[in-house]
C-alpha cells in the first residue's frame, strides 16, 4: 500500500453462499486479495471488512472505532434487530458508560468467583452425561447447549422452573431457519417480559447472585439505569450461552477428528485448555467481532476509511492468518500464539474465564466417561449453522 492511502476495489458479494459454505477457504482468498474490503452485509448495509490479524487486533483496541451506533453516518441497517429496551449493553457502548458498566459486571467474572462455580458445573455435567444411555447421542442437545444455560442461570439467580422457557427462547434466537426473524422477535419479547418480572422479584427478595448485585447497584448507588440493567442481563444470558455452546461442540469435533491429539489429551500429555484455545483460533465460534463505526477518518492496512463508516472485523480470518500463525489451517493444540476470539483491549470478553472453565470440565468429563467416543457420521456430513457471525454445529452425533 502506498503512503497516501487509497480506497480498495469493491467486493459486493463477499457474504455469499460460497463464504457461508466454507468460511475458512473464503477468508483465505480475501486475505490474499487485500487487508480491507468494501462490501455489503447480508442485509444490504455498506461495510468495510477487515481480514488480517495485525489489522484486526489493532482495530479491536482502537478508540477511534465506536460501538455506539449513534456514531454511524452511513445508511442501511446496523446489524441484527434488537428491541430498544434490550439494546443498551456493553457491546453497544463506548467509555465512559462502557467503563462504568463493565466495572459493575466484572465482579461476577473474577477468577475467584468463576472457580466458585466449579463444583456445580462438575455436578451438572455428570447429570447431563448420565443421559448418554444409548448411542448415538447428540453432543449439542444433550451436553453443549444445556450446560452453559444452567451455569448462566445459576450465576444470574434464575430459578430452575424458568430454565425450560429460557432454553426454548434461546433455541429460537439461535434458529438457523431463514424465516426465523418473527420467532426471534417473539422470543425476545417473552424474555424481556420475564426479566422485568424477575427483576421485580429480586428487588423484593434479593439473593447472593449477580442479578441481585446489579439491582443493588441500580437502586442503592444510582450507577446503573433501568434500561442498562435489563439489557445487561439479556446480554450476559444470551452471549454467555451461545459462545460456550459452540466452544464445547467445536472442540469436541476437533479432537474427534485429530486422534493423536485426542490421545494426548486423554493421557494428560496435552492440557484440555490447550485444545480449547486452539479451537478458538482454528474454528472460532465468534466469526465476527461486534460492528464498529469510525469516529474520524482512519487508516487500516493502508486503506483510508471515512468517518461514520461501518467496520466488520473478521476474527475467523485473523485467527488463520499465515503472517501470524505457522501452518494456520492445521489444528495443533501444542502451538503458542494469542488468538482473537475473545477480543482484545477494553472489549475483551468478560465471560472468557467462565467459558474456559465450562469447556474444560465438559470435555474432560466427556472423554473420561466415554473412552471410546467417536463420530457417528463422517465429519464432512455434519451440518453447520448457516451464519456469517457464528460458527457452530447443528448436531454432533457420537457413538461409543
Amino acid at each position: 500500500m502506498n503512503g497516501t492511502g487509497h480506497r480498495p476495489t469493491g467486493h459486493p458479494t463477499v457474504f455469499d453462499d460460497a463464504l457461508l459454505a466454507d468460511p475458512h477457504a473464503g477468508y483465505t482468498l480475501l486475505r490474499k486479495a487485500g487487508p480491507v474490503h468494501r462490501t455489503t452485509t447480508p442485509d444490504g448495509a455498506a461495510v468495510w471488512l477487515v481480514t488480517r490479524y495485525e489489522d484486526v487486533r489493532a482495530a479491536l483496541a482502537d478508540p477511534r472505532l465506536s460501538l455506539d451506533k449513534r456514531n454511524a453516518r452511513s445508511g442501511g441497517a446496523h446489524g441484527p434487530s434488537m428491541p430498544p429496551e434490550l439494546d443498551r449493553h456493553l457491546l453497544n457502548l463506548d467509555p465512559p458508560d462502557h467503563t462504568r458498566l463493565r466495572r459493575l459486571v466484572s465482579r461476577a467474572f473474577t477468577q475467584r468467583r468463576v472457580e466458585g462455580l466449579r463444583e456445580r458445573i462438575l455436578s451438572r455435567t455428570d447429570e447431563l452425561l448420565d443421559g448418554f444411555t444409548k448411542p448415538p447421542m447428540d453432543v449439542m442437545t444433550a451436553l453443549a447447549a444445556p450446560l452453559p444455560l444452567a451455569v448462566i442461570c445459576e450465576l444470574l439467580g434464575i430459578p430452575d422452573e424458568a430454565r425450560r422457557d429460557f432454553r426454548t427462547w434461546t433455541n429460537t434466537l439461535r434458529s438457523p431457519e431463514p424465516d426465523a426473524a418473527l420467532g426471534s422477535r417473539e422470543a425476545m419479547r417473552h424474555m424481556h417480559r420475564y426479566l422485568l418480572g424477575l427483576i421485580a422479584d429480586k428487588r423484593a427478595r434479593p439473593g447472593d447472585d449477580l442479578l441481585s448485585g446489579m439491582i443493588a447497584a441500580r437502586d442503592q448507588h444510582d450507577r446503573l439505569t433501568e434500561p442498562e440493567l435489563v439489557a445487561m442481563v439479556f446480554l450476559i444470558l444470551f452471549a454467555g450461552y451461545d459462545n460456550a455452546v459452540n466452544l464445547i461442540g467445536n472442540t469436541t469435533l476437533a479432537l474427534l477428528t485429530h486422534p493423536e491429539q485426542l490421545r494426548a489429551v486423554r493421557e494428560g500429555r496435552l492440557p484440555v485448555q490447550a485444545a480449547l484455545d486452539e479451537t478458538l483460533r482454528w474454528n472460532s465460534p465468534s466469526m465476527l467481532a461486534s460492528r464498529r463505526f469510525t469516529l474520524e477518518e482512519v487508516r487500516i492496512g493502508g486503506v483510508v476509511i471515512p468517518a461514520g463508516e461501518r467496520i466488520w472485523l473478521s476474527l475467523t480470518s485473523a485467527n488463520r492468518d499465515g503472517a501470524r500463525f505457522e501452518d494456520p489451517d492445521t489444528f495443533n493444540a501444542s502451538r503458542n500464539g494469542p488468538h482473537l476470539d475473545f477480543g482484545h483491549g477494553i472489549h475483551h470478553c468478560l465471560g472468557a474465564p467462565l467459558a474456559r472453565l465450562e469447556g474444560g470440565i465438559a470435555l474432560t468429563t466427556l472423554l473420561r466417561r466415554f473412552p471410546s467416543l467417536s463420530l457417528a457420521v463422517p465429519a464432512d456430513e455434519l451440518r453447520w449453522y448457516p451464519s456469517f457471525r457464528t460458527r457452530g454445529l447443528l448436531e454432533l452425533p457420537v457413538v461409543w
